[in-house]
């Protein structure tokens, strides 16, 4: 079933970036960086897959995710500074979501100061949801903006870079691979499934 759903996502990820360009990039790096788990696992080296081809450069679809995670941070930044705990106790399961992951944030900022921000947009899982306490801890915006950049500019570039090589010696995989989206759905199916998996399993040790 997990296996199908990714399928399905990277389906419709692919359908955006072929048809919005970098735009499409952004939106889909913005959603991830909402606090909605959409994996940037995908989304990227889907689009570096297609600077191979040549419709994108490599520079461009990583400042293109970057922007996006930008953009999207702001509004899950505001949502921690206004809503607080409060807000992921009530609504933080419907994007799984918990208050373990605002304690691990807080303490993180507690030990490493706002720095955490720019850490955390390096690490798969945490990136998607460090906006949120960053905004709980009322991080000046300027630097939350700056470390948000700097700190999804090379996660993007990373993945993209990978996409891109796969692209390049996609003939000599295909006797590995039926399909390159295969790839990809492995790429996700470790880094979400882990994490959903998770999730589910600490909600029912609360129930």
């Amino acid at each position: 079933m997990i296996t199908r759903l990714l399928e399905a996502l990277f389906t419709w990820i692919s359908g955006v970036i072929s048809a919005m360009g970098y735009p499409g990039v952004a939106l889909l790096m913005a959603i991830e960086s909402c606090c909605i788990p959409l994996p940037s696992e995908m989304i990227m080296p889907f689009a570096g897959w297609l600077v191979a081809t040549g419709r994108f450069t490599l520079w461009g679809i990583a400042l293109a995710g970057a922007i996006g995670c930008v953009a999207g941070s702001i509004p899950a930044y505001y949502a921690g500074m206004y809503g607080g705990r409060a807000l992921v106790q009530r609504y933080g399961k419907y994007f799984l979501m918990n208050a373990e992951h605002l304690d691990w944030a807080e303490k993180f900022f507690l030990r490493r100061g706002e720095i955490t921000v720019l850490v955390a947009r390096l690490l798969p899982v945490v990136r998607t949801f460090i906006a949120f306490p960053a905004g709980v801890a009322r991080m000046p915006m300027g630097k939350f903006i700056v470390y948000t950049f700097a700190g999804s500019f090379p996660w993007c570039l990373g993945l993209a870079w990978v996409g891109m090589k796969l692209g390049e010696h996609i003939d000599e995989l295909k006797p590995w691979f039926h399909r390159f989206d295969a790839v990809l759905v492995a790429i996700g199916l470790l880094a979400v499934a882990w994490f959903v998996r998770k999730q589910l399993k600490a909600r029912r040790a609360l129930s």
